[in-house]
């Protein structure tokens, strides 16, 4: 199921299943291997077998998910609206992150389902402390995109602890804590996240990993406070982690996961293959040091890397741009993890969509982009998808190699946990609807039941769908067939 089936998880029972409704199948007194595992996820994903008496469970989480950086600093750049459909219905993009609120571009993503994250400049940090210009700032720029754009997550700033400005940094976190409840008042604080990106400045040390922290002052009176708010919130901790800024030519491979002698951490006794995972370990060992880890999700906000450099400039041309993005997708969304985070799959935002040619500096920082503004790959990193397809009608699934008497089409849905609480449920809605869920907004062909849990059921099982699985009939009149 593309970047999430790291997290499926097999459990088998014994009972002939065959003929029965979908709802005997989930009543039925299955004896589930794991069983303990499965409570962290909250959607059963059910294969029925026409011959075979076993019944297949997997289980579904919401973590996984492949974004994009969304930047405009050009003169050259398509439309927003061609750009959010083709994002849509040529590739696996599902979450996209824009610079700033801007309507036209919050807009253009309106009914795609593609989870939006944008985010508040600097410079208005101070005045989010005031209850009043935070709950202006929400209605103007986010409620009138609800519920047909599916906004997420609002990050306040953007590598603020790193400018130095006395001034943002101490209003920081009382701005995000003012913003959530802004969002409390309009009933959107379950539905979109608050939070901040850092640059990997905010660490006093780093090599090894084990050894992370955090910059002395920043730690005490701004960091453990905003890691306090992500707790409370459940929202995640957002890193920029740029292996090309501490890449030399000794330690490229090891920067592009390639193949390389690794490096030890000698408190730990862990060998790290690739510099991103020894970046992130960094940031959870400070973390931890804090007295935050396990309970807080770490997102990688920013990661690329350019394909295009001055005269003489070491590793930046096209095919080791595309090697470093093409071996992150399948790195990040593996399930491997890292050393001191194993088992885990990362959110992860590409820097960047386009190559943005208004962008200052050297020639590199405008070629970041993985698009042309013709929408033409820079290079191939394995997010196209091989046809355009419809968003509301799934591929069919055959069994690869059926053996003798076997039905080549195995009958599956993808279905709630029936003891999954509405909480847990809308988060898996929003990952989900990083395909398309436009069939359960508001006029839509399934909105009704209009109910979480229907809702739900019919959006993980419409990305369960259309990864390569059968078509399901959901609700009423509503038919993915």
């Amino acid at each position: 199921m593309g970047f999430m089936t790291n997290l499926f998880i097999y459990v088998s029972a014994k009972n002939n299943l065959k003929g029965k409704t979908l709802s005997a199948a989930l009543m039925s007194d299955a004896k589930f291997d794991g069983a303990d595992m499965t409570e962290q996820f909250n959607v059963l994903c059910l294969h029925v077998n026409d011959v075979a008496i076993d019944l297949w469970l997997f289980c579904v989480g919401i973590e996984g998910a492949v974004g994009v950086n969304y930047g405009a600093v050009a003169n050259n750049l398509p439309p927003p609206e061609k750009v959010a459909h083709y994002l849509l219905h040529s590739t696996i993009i599902n979450r996209v992150r824009l610079f700033d609120a801007n309507s036209g571009m919050i807009q253009a993503f309106a009914s795609s389902g593609i989870a939006i994250t944008v985010t508040i400049p600097n410079d208005q940090i101070p005045h989010l402390t005031t209850l009043s210009y935070a709950h202006q700032w929400v209605k103007i720029n986010i409620v009138p995109h609800i519920p047909a754009t599916n906004v997420v997550r609002i990050l306040v700033g953007n590598e603020v602890l790193s400018t130095g400005n006395a001034l943002l940094v101490s209003t920081l976190v009382p701005a995000m804590q003012t913003l959530h409840t802004a969002l409390v008042g309009e009933s959107l604080d379950r539905r979109i996240q608050v939070s901040t990106p850092h640059s990997l400045g905010i660490l006093a040390n780093s090599t090894p990993p084990s050894t992370g922290k955090f910059h002395q002052g920043y730690d005490i009176h701004v960091l453990k406070p905003l890691l306090n708010f992500l707790r409370v919130t459940n929202s995640p901790f957002l890193v920029n982690a740029y292996p090309f800024f501490g890449c030399t030519e000794e330690t490229l491979d090891y920067a592009i996961f390639r193949p390389n002698p690794g490096v030890a951490d000698e408190n730990t006794k862990l060998t790290y293959t690739n510099m991103l995972d020894a970046q992130l370990d960094a940031i959870y060992s400070a973390m931890k040091l804090l007295g935050f880890h396990d309970d807080i999700e770490i997102v990688i906000a920013e990661t690329g890397w350019p394909s295009r450099g001055d005269p003489g400039q070491f590793g930046i041309d096209q095919e080791t741009a595309a090697a470093y993005n093409r071996n992150l997708i399948q790195h990040v969304s593996s399930g491997v993890g890292t050393p001191l985070m194993p088992h885990r799959t990362f959110e992860t935002y590409i820097f960047a969509l386009f190559n943005e040619n208004l962008k200052p500096g050297p020639t590199c920082e405008r070629n970041f982009g993985i698009f042309q503004p013709d929408m033409t790959p820079v290079y191939d990193i394995g997010i196209l998808r091989p046809t355009a397809r419809s968003p509301t009608i799934p591929p069919k699934f055959e069994q690869e190699n059926p053996g003798p008497g076997e039905s080549r089409t195995v009958k599956s849905w993808c279905v709630r946990k029936p003891l999954a609480n509405d909480g847990a449920l809308q988060r898996n809605i929003d990952y989900a609807c990083g395909f398309d869920c436009g069939p359960i907004q508001e006029g839509g062909q399934c909105f009704h039941p209009n109910t979480v849990r229907a809702h739900a059921t019919y959006a993980m099982n419409a990305y369960y769908q259309s990864t390569q699985r059968n078509d399901f009939d959901c609700y009423g009149t509503c038919k993915y067939n």
